[in-house]
């Protein structure tokens, strides 16, 4: 998976900027986090900008698409891992979480938000994982993610630090459908 992963990305031009090639190492070692060490992880295919894999079988299948920002801004010197996932896991009931890994500790009570078109996501963090952000309402922004051709993550670090970071959605219409057929879900 790891390496289909690289080779699409690598097609796409992600991996020729340095920035970008560290987004997505750090990307790749998180989705095979999230299938486990024993996995029967696979990948479904390149949609626009957005990668899907699916793991596990039966019951225990999760779904879920990934992007890398084409654009990421803010004062800073360095940041770690930087995407967007959705996940569908139908047997926990997940349907189409989404959310955002930073790459830094996000402000202590500061909220994160997605923008698309003129219209704002907000984002929330939890203490259990500072680097990560999750949609208030997954469905809403799924359905404007479908719509838009780009979103905006906004968000600040544990130093104060705004950043904003720019990813495509060409390809999330298909990704998603593609996920929703793997895992069996309309």
């Amino acid at each position: 998976m790891i390496n289909r992963l690289f080779n699409s990305w690598r097609r796409r031009g992600l991996l020729a900027n340095p920035w970008r090639r560290l987004g997505a190492l750090a990307a790749a070692a998180t989705l095979t986090a999230l299938a486990g060490t024993a996995s029967a992880e696979t990948y479904i295919g390149a949609f626009g900008d957005w990668d899907a894999f699916h793991d596990g079988e039966g019951a225990s299948k999760v779904c879920y698409m990934a992007s890398l920002p084409k654009k990421s801004e803010g004062n800073y010197t360095s940041r770690g891992k930087t995407y967007i996932m959705v996940t569908r896991h139908p047997a926990d009931q997940i349907i189409g979480q989404v959310y955002v890994t930073a790459g830094y500790t996000y402000k202590k009570g500061s909220e994160a938000e997605a923008l698309i078109g003129a219209t704002s996501y907000p984002l929330f963090t939890h203490a259990d994982t500072p680097d990560t952000s999750w949609a208030f309402d997954d469905r809403a922004l799924r359905q404007a993610m479908i719509k838009g051709r780009i979103m905006i993550i906004e968000g600040t670090s544990s130093r104060g630090t705004l950043t904003t970071d720019t990813y495509s959605l060409s390809g999330v219409t298909a990704a998603y459908r593609a996920i929703s057929q793997e895992c069996g879900l309309r």
